[in-house]
């Protein structure tokens, strides 16, 4: 989570969208903040009373700087598991796939899911999202050469 406050901040208001590096892949990803987002982010950043180069997560562990992507999941594995869901389905790779699968459900478009996810081949993309073959036929169908 390697997010400083200048990343989604423009001034002394919150961007609507926000540009990250993908740890694993070194690739930019952009990504939306929503209202209810911002407004979190604010009040955050202002509890923190966080400057710009800050991380906007920091670490509470002296050696890191700001949140692990292993400190991230523990903390959302707690959530989970304090408001009694299933951890199979409530897990960090689980809540990623969620937008990105509602995003494809609403618009069959698979390339701009493949945008939204940082994924440089479609088969990741595929892979990602669990389409299923007959979902791929359907759309060979619909698709005219």
């Amino acid at each position: 989570m390697q997010l400083r406050v200048r990343d989604v901040c423009h001034g002394h208001s919150m961007a609507s969208r926000a540009l990250i590096l993908q740890q694993k892949t070194s690739r930019p990803v952009q990504f939306e903040i929503t209202e209810p987002a911002r407004t979190a982010v604010s009040a955050w950043i202002s509890h923190l009373n966080l400057k710009s180069e800050d991380y906007l997560f920091p670490s509470r562990i002296h050696a890191s700087p700001h949140l692990s992507t292993r400190q991230y999941a523990r903390i959302v594995d707690s959530w989970v598991h304090q408001l009694g869901l299933d951890p199979a389905n409530y897990g960090t790779h689980a809540l990623r796939r969620t937008k990105a699968t509602l995003i494809y459900r609403r618009t069959k478009n698979l390339r701009a899911v493949q945008l939204l996810l940082g994924h440089s081949k479609l088969e990741s993309t595929v892979r990602h999202l669990g389409i299923e073959v007959d979902d791929a036929l359907e759309m060979a169908e619909q698709t005219e050469a």
